[in-house]
């Protein structure tokens, strides 16, 4: 009797505290991502519990791609093949079409991709989005007016910037104004990976502009929009809580990338893919095999990183503290919603995560696309 009260009394002090009903399941062991060589050093660390599903937003959507938070807490979500913006109800998650984005050439990875709101929206109800044309891509600029009937709420759209090359694969395509009011794009090689050293070219490169599509005047290289280089299909951008940049990268068959972006920097592609070690190019500071990660969405919450992985399947959360790793990055969600493509902070710190099972690539389930809203454990 007294060995089986002591067993239970065991059993009892190791069983995992609390349960959750949400669909979510626990986390991957930690180390599952393989984190480079930069940050082999943290100190290793996990959350004690990973993300709540809180809600579903919305469901049925077409290829979502870009999340754009109005003031008043409704979403504009960009529909890549189909080149609609749509509005999504904060509460309840009634879609109301805004229109069709003219000009847009959808096919492969190209489209309507990234949306972003002018820093000034409340006054100017400027809406700016990365899209795909027959010849390339480019950043345009158009207004939004919802007091029009649905469907053409959207003006015409002004080019911005426009020669970024253009494939049906790597065309990059996340916007997003910075801590500085400025605009910042992303793009890729367009599978012609000698683009990513020239700096001449537009391919391969974070772009840093203002708001009307020129070159941000403190630019590392005068008179260009080029901020980093040496990029393979960065498709996730976010800042950290004390304004430092970091993309999640497409590698090719060996290493995805979480980079720190520093102006100027050169982060090897194709010279280098991944943890290099080598003078003049900067390493990751963290990688994970293309099967596990496969990198769009990037997202800052909570003390830490969140990337959404496509291929992967799941949403990865990735312990910072100033510019490096503190602790080994985490999987949730492993295969639960299929594909993850888009992932962004709300205001009140909960997470908007867009699924991508209609893309071509995915197994579409009931339902799909949605987008989700997470909770995030406390740091």
């Amino acid at each position: 009797m007294r060995r089986r009260l002591l067993a239970l009394l065991l059993a009892a002090l190791l069983a995992p505290a609390g349960c959750s009903s949400a669909p979510a399941p626990g986390p991957a062991s930690p180390g599952s991502a393989h984190v480079s060589a930069s940050a082999s050093g943290a100190a290793s660390g996990s959350a004690s519990t990973g993300p709540e599903v809180r809600a579903t937003l919305a469901e049925g959507l077409a290829v979502p791609w870009g999340v754009a938070l109005l003031p008043g807490g409704d979403l504009l979500v960009s529909e890549r093949d189909t080149a609609r913006i749509v509005r999504v109800a904060a509460g309840g998650g009634a879609k109301t079409e805004a229109g069709v984005v003219p000009g847009v050439t959808a096919g492969g990875e190209g489209g309507l991709l990234g949306l972003a709101l002018s820093p000034s929206f409340a006054d100017d109800h400027l809406v700016h989005a990365y899209l795909s044309t027959a010849e390339d891509n480019r950043i345009v600029r158009l207004g939004y007016h919802p007091e029009r009937p649905a469907g053409v709420q959207l003006g015409s759209p002004a080019v911005l910037l426009s020669g970024i090359p253009h494939g049906p694969r790597h065309n990059g395509g996340r916007i997003a104004f910075g801590p500085d009011g400025l605009l910042y794009a992303t793009t890729g090689d367009s599978s012609d990976s000698g683009t990513a050293q020239d700096k001449g070219s537009l391919g391969g490169k974070i772009l840093r502009l203002t708001p009307d599509g020129a070159p941000a005047p403190d630019n590392p290289f005068p008179g260009s929009p080029v901020y980093s280089y040496g990029h393979r299909n960065v498709q996730g951008l976010a800042w950290d809580g004390e304004g430092r940049l970091w993309a999640s990268e497409f590698g090719e068959n060996t290493w995805d990338e979480l980079n720190l972006i520093r102006p100027g920097g050169n982060y090897g592609w194709p010279v280098v893919e991944g943890t290099g070690h080598r003078p003049g190019y900067l390493d990751p500071v963290a990688q994970w095999s293309p099967a596990e990660a496969s990198p769009s969405g990037l997202a800052y919450a909570g003390g830490a990183l969140w990337m959404a992985a496509l291929r992967g399947t799941r949403l990865w959360r990735v312990p910072i503290a100033g510019d490096r790793l503190v602790g080994s990055p985490q999987a949730y969600l492993d295969g639960v919603y299929g594909r993850l493509r888009t992932v962004v902070t709300d205001r009140d710190g909960t997470l908007l995560l867009a699924t991508g099972n209609t893309d071509g690539r995915g197994d579409p389930r009931p339902g799909d696309d949605r987008i989700l809203r997470l909770g995030v454990p406390a740091s």
